[in-house]
């Protein structure tokens, strides 16, 4: 197949580029730098300039290929109207493109807030609709299309999805581990994350792209809930830190922006999405990376 791919230069969207690629597909993957299309080039890919609010482009790449995985997101947590409402009218522009044609069409979603204090199942739906929602309601917006000609996927990510060069979530806690000289968790550290390699989610995208029918919610999960203590003692153990708790009312505080996630239930079950397309994770766990100095690079500042 002929897929394009937003977010082709990111943490997971260069990982599915090299999946994509190596399993015998055509990528045209989106590119907003001159950085990002080097990037793309260089991992056999096709460059396509332009970036999230570019709808004209997303729209060219859209109509050019057979498949279309959206893993872009400006993550502007200053200015979260803004990023919702770019993440919402780019499914649309997509979905637009791809009506009546029965092209797949992967939606990058995620677990946090699907289902409380339980892991949360691929039969959960999204709570989150209309613009105003987290990420624009883009997975229920996805979703519309589906009774229009769409095959519609939504790839729901953990909230860590972790590796070598990972900048993200456990990217910043390791920061703040490193700033404030101990390793910490919120409360009593008993809520979960669910956690994936890198590796195992991009080849989940891409089984899902050629499997999965529409409608279809799948997990990139392949541990289904790691209490955040044990988070936080892996990262204790690998700076060589102490490990204590921090308050709830303390935690955006001691962790900054991510500290009012850390205290909160983030995880998710992949029974189902195993059943269903045959996946099954094989990358070390999140600890192991820890361990092994996947974070080492984390900044303080």
């Amino acid at each position: 197949m002929h897929v394009f791919v937003t977010g082709a230069s990111g943490w997971i969207g260069s990982a599915t580029v090299d999946d994509l690629v190596a399993a015998g597909h055509q990528v045209t993957g989106l590119a907003r730098s001159d950085a990002s299309a080097r990037a793309v080039a260089a991992a056999g890919a096709t460059p396509l300039r332009g970036d999230l609010d570019d709808l004209d482009a997303l729209r060219r790449g859209a109509s050019d290929a057979d498949a279309v995985v959206h893993l872009a997101n400006k993550h502007d947590w200053s200015d979260p109207a803004a990023t919702n409402a770019s993440e919402r009218a780019a499914v649309e522009a997509l979905g637009e493109v791809l009506v009546g044609t029965d092209r797949p069409f992967v939606v990058a979603s995620g677990i946090a807030g699907l289902a409380g204090d339980r892991p949360a199942l691929e039969t959960d739906p999204s709570p989150f609709s209309g613009p105003d929602a987290m990420r624009g309601g883009s997975e229920n917006r996805a979703f519309d299309f589906v009774e229009r000609g769409v095959r519609t996927i939504a790839a729901r990510f953990a909230p860590t999805v972790h590796g070598t060069g990972d900048h993200g979530f456990i990217a910043l806690i390791v920061a703040a581990a490193q700033r404030h000289g101990v390793s910490a968790y919120v409360g009593e550290g008993t809520n979960g994350w669910s956690a994936v390699h890198r590796s195992d989610a991009a080849r989940l995208v891409r089984i899902g792209l050629e499997q999965a029918p529409p409608g279809t919610r799948l997990h990139a999960t392949a541990e289904t809930s790691v209490p955040t203590r044990a988070i936080a003692e892996a990262i204790g153990a690998a700076l060589g830190l102490p490990v204590t708790s921090v308050d709830p009312a303390d935690a955006v505080a001691h962790f900054g922006f991510i500290g009012q996630f850390f205290g909160m239930e983030m995880s998710g079950d992949s029974t189902a999405t195993r059943s269903l397309l045959g996946w099954q994770p094989v990358g070390p766990t999140l600890a192991e990376d820890i361990a092994a100095g996947a974070y080492s690079g984390a900044r303080a500042a």
